[in-house]
């Protein structure tokens, strides 16, 4: 069995596609996908449709992106700011404008069943941004951290200590690895 992460899709259905089939997925792979499935690419209502689709065939884990908070809100109807449409909202806006009341419910209920995190029996960590907490995720005080947090990324950029350092992080020994998604690398 592989352990698969799947980050930041933002709409982008046929590239999905393609890292699935790419990565040759088998009938026991778990994949864990870290957020943002929503906003840039046209296809975020594609994109929801086949997820909700594929976890009845694959296991997977789905977290929750800071993206996909957003999208959530929008579909809520609650007022979005021009930010948000600067960002990648005006694609998820536009993409919506045809879709079903229904089709939207669905799209709401996955969005609210994200996790915020995954730890797993091997102490790896899996969420789309970071955590501020010096004690870990458990102790992490305001939920949005797990999908909006970039210090976490700047931090594990910024050190060239060794781990047994006295001086390293405390944050970063917490657990074994940590997956994350959230902050372009290229």
């Amino acid at each position: 069995m592989r352990t698969l992460v799947i980050g930041d899709i933002h709409g982008a259905l046929r590239a999905l596609v393609q890292v699935l089939e790419r990565a040759d997925i088998q009938a026991d792979d778990y994949l864990i996908f870290l957020g943002d499935y929503a906003d840039g690419w046209s296809e975020t209502p594609e994109v929801m449709d086949f997820l909700i689709g594929y976890q009845k065939k694959q296991r997977c884990l789905f977290l929750r992106g800071n993206h996909d908070a957003l999208c959530c809100e929008f579909l809520l109807g609650k007022e979005m700011d021009t930010l948000w449409r600067l960002h990648g909202g005006k694609a998820t806006e536009k993409a919506y404008r045809n879709v079903s009341a229904e089709r939207k419910k669905a799209h709401i209920d996955f969005l609210n069943s994200l996790e915020n995190y995954y730890l797993d029996s091997k102490n790896r960590l899996f969420l789309h941004a970071g955590f501020t907490n010096l004690r870990g995720i458990a102790h992490e005080h305001f939920e949005q951290m797990y999908y909006w947090d970039r210090t976490l990324w700047e931090l594990a950029c910024s050190v060239s200590l060794p781990k047994t350092d006295k001086y390293y992080p405390n944050r970063l020994k917490l657990y074994n690895e940590i997956y994350i998604g959230h902050t372009p690398t290229t």
